[in-house]
Parts: structure tokens; C-alpha cells; sequence
């Protein structure tokens, strides 16, 4: 499991790249348009990990940066690139907030599109 780790007087907290990733979905996930999470190209965590977030978002920390990568399938008839745009403002403002680390990318990775099912 990789960690980030916050120094401050008062002691440390660790935060798992998991929690981050699953704070990355549940953003991602309110965003009108996002029909759901897609899953990333598969490394080793990824297939090692049973974490729905960590397959669906790939988080980078370094002592200088934190970088995500958050894959979606958006809805018939949403503008690819508002709704993209909307997914990495809500990301980076939830991160930040429950984090206290600064986001500096978000990479939103549209995978598919759902069409949506006419009732007979």
C-alpha cells in the first residue's frame, strides 16, 4: 500500500494513495454527465488491488506533487469536454479540502459512453 505522509508540530498523518483515489470517485461520480467509473489499464496493483477506486483512479505522490489519473464512462449526449472539465474541478477541490495536499494534474481518461436504453 503506498502512503503520503503530512508532517506537522503536532505529529504526522498518513493518507493511502486507496483513500485519495477513492475521494478522486466519489467526486468524479457526482458530476452530471459521468455515467460511472471505467476501469484503468491493469498494472499489478491493479489486478492485485480490491479497491473499486484504486481501478478506476491512478494517484502519483511526490514531496513536490500529486497527479491523478481518473478514467470515466460519460452518458449519451454529454460534451466531452465540459463534463471533463467539471470532473477535474470537482476532483481537485474535494482532494485538496479533505487532504490538505495540492493537486497539481488531473488527467480524466474517457473510456466509453453508455447509451441508454429505451423503454418498450
Amino acid at each position: 500500500m503506498d502512503v503520503n505522509e503530512f508532517k506537522t508540530a503536532e505529529g504526522s498523518c498518513i493518507i493511502s494513495e486507496d483513500v485519495i483515489a477513492s475521494i478522486a470517485c466519489t467526486a468524479a461520480v457526482e458530476i452530471p454527465g459521468v455515467a460511472g467509473m471505467a476501469n484503468r489499464p491493469v498494472n499489478i496493483r491493479g489486478i492485485m488491488s480490491t479497491n473499486a477506486a484504486a481501478r478506476s483512479v491512478r494517484v502519483l505522490n511526490t514531496e513536490d506533487e500529486t497527479v491523478l489519473d481518473v478514467y470515466v464512462n460519460l452518458k449519451q449526449g454529454a460534451k466531452i469536454q465540459e463534463t471533463a472539465a467539471q470532473v477535474q474541478q470537482a476532483v481537485k477541490v474535494a482532494v485538496q479540502s479533505m487532504t490538505g495536499k495540492p493537486v497539481t494534474r488531473i488527467n480524466v481518461h474517457v473510456e466509453g459512453m453508455t447509451m441508454e436504453e429505451k423503454d418498450a
